[in-house]
């Protein structure tokens, strides 16, 4: 037999007690925290959470938010990753998450839990490539973008008027080479 223990933090119990006389004491930064918590967004694969509800610092840190996926209870148990940003707003975010509902839990650092949140994960979605066929009569010869197909005759003209052309430009330097005769 199995036992599992849940999560259990005393920090919103507290807070939630201590509202009311905070409320007719007349501390004014009392009842901004009480209503804060978090936001988590997905995008892709990638799992995000903000908060303000962790404004002390203790070690470094300003707390831990941990990424648990089905079948896991508490905090310890989930990817774990630490708070980053100022007193005014802080964050955390998971990569290659794969498809699924998880449950995101905030922990400060002075042991108050910011709050608990659960997201879908959608699939990611993979481009298909589909493969084309090949031209039936290969690659046609030209210049530039050209796909004339250009017959025998046509290189044999071609041909004929470059030997020709070569022929012409001996012929002009060589007897330009000669001396000149009376």
């Amino acid at each position: 037999m199995r036992i599992t223990q849940t999560l259990v933090r005393s920090g919103p119990a507290v807070a939630a007690a201590a509202l009311p006389l905070a409320l007719t004491a007349g501390l004014p930064g009392v009842a901004a925290a009480a209503g804060t918590g978090i936001n988590v967004t997905t995008s892709g694969a990638t799992v995000q959470v903000t908060t303000t509800a962790c404004v002390t610092r203790a070690n470094g840190s300003m707390g831990n938010a941990s990424l648990l996926s089905s079948g896991q209870t508490n905090f310890a148990q989930g990817r774990q990753v630490t708070l980053s940003g100022t007193s005014a707003s802080q964050s955390a975010a998971w990569s290659s998450v794969t498809s699924g509902t998880y449950t995101v839990i905030v922990v400060c650092a002075d042991g108050s839990t910011a709050g608990t949140q659960s997201v879908t994960v959608s699939p990611v979605s993979t481009p298909t490539i589909s493969a084309t066929a090949s031209p039936s009569r290969g690659v046609m010869g030209g210049t530039g973008s050209t796909t004339k197909d250009y017959g025998a005759v046509t290189y044999t003209a071609g041909g004929v008027l470059v030997a020709a052309g070569l022929g012409a430009t001996v012929w002009v330097l060589r007897r330009r080479a000669k001396p000149n005769r009376l």
